[in-house]
């Protein structure tokens, strides 16, 4: 099921999409269905070009939970959420290579500095289709390392693939406790998808969003399209991840919120 729902994924995408639409239209240009085809691709191309669609898709996401203004005075422990490593790229140069998401490990690295007596988790093994070429938490802990973390402060948990296992697996690793005060580093539009599995899975956390991508003033946006493509994409996996979590009862609603506090 790990296999074939990355590359239900991969296809799902905006891009592949209208990329799988535009060659089937191609394909079949001689007939009005494929003209049809090659026009809906078309337009929908010029509509992301000309209006800020990657940023009316993920912006509701990074809202969902709010950025912490005034941190608690006491945190019992800090977990963040792999996926900030360009794992092959790393493997391949043999050294980290961050992506889009590296702030997930500098703001752990600065929270861990802030609360010097929590216990600290990162989670995160590979991603990959295929397993056992690299690992995340080997690369994140070098660069841990370099920011001055000691390694025995950090538990690693190694293994997990996908969001709902960094829950389950990190659960199963520390086991904290429901009066216990975990602080969530993930990045802002991942954030709602992770609180509802840790939720499901009986943790409690304090989501802290980083990593945001959307504006304030929409006008403002990217002039790449290749950009904001890359932006439309990571918006449709959360949504559909949101969506396929919900259908398989690894959450409790689609669309987690925060919780409502007296």
């Amino acid at each position: 099921m790990f296999i074939i729902g990355k590359i239900l994924t991969m296809i799902m995408m905006p891009t592949a999409l209208l990329v799988e639409i535009l060659l089937i239209g191609l394909l079949l240009r001689r007939f009005l269905f494929g003209r049809a085809l090659v026009t809906f691709a078309a337009a929908a191309f010029a509509i992301c070009l000309f209006f800020p669609v990657d940023q009316w898709a993920i912006r509701p996401i990074e809202d969902r939970f709010p950025q912490i203004r005034t941190p608690p005075e006491h945190v019992d422990g800090i977990i963040v959420l792999g996926g900030s490593i360009d794992c092959l790229t790393s493997q391949d140069r043999q050294t980290p290579v961050t992506g889009a998401a590296g702030d997930r490990l500098t703001t752990f690295v600065a929270l861990a500095r802030r609360y010097p007596d929590a216990k600290l988790v990162f989670t995160g093994g590979s991603g990959d289709i295929e397993q056992g070429i690299t690992n995340e938490a080997k690369w994140v802990r070098l660069i841990f390392e370099s920011l001055g973390l000691s390694d025995d402060r950090v538990i690693y948990e190694n293994r997990s693939r996908t969001t709902r296992e960094n829950a389950t697996d990190s659960f199963a690793l520390v086991h904290p406790k429901p009066d216990q005060t975990w602080i969530l580093v993930t990045s802002a539009s991942h954030m709602p998808r992770s609180v509802g599995v840790f939720s499901k899975a009986g943790w409690r956390v304090l989501p802290w969003p980083v990593g945001y991508v959307s504006r304030d003033h929409i006008h403002n946006y990217s002039l790449s399209l290749g950009n904001r493509f890359a932006i439309l994409d990571w918006a449709a996996h959360e949504w559909i991840g949101m969506a396929a979590y919900r259908l398989r009862g690894w959450t409790d609603t689609f669309f987690p919120k925060p919780e409502k506090t007296d």
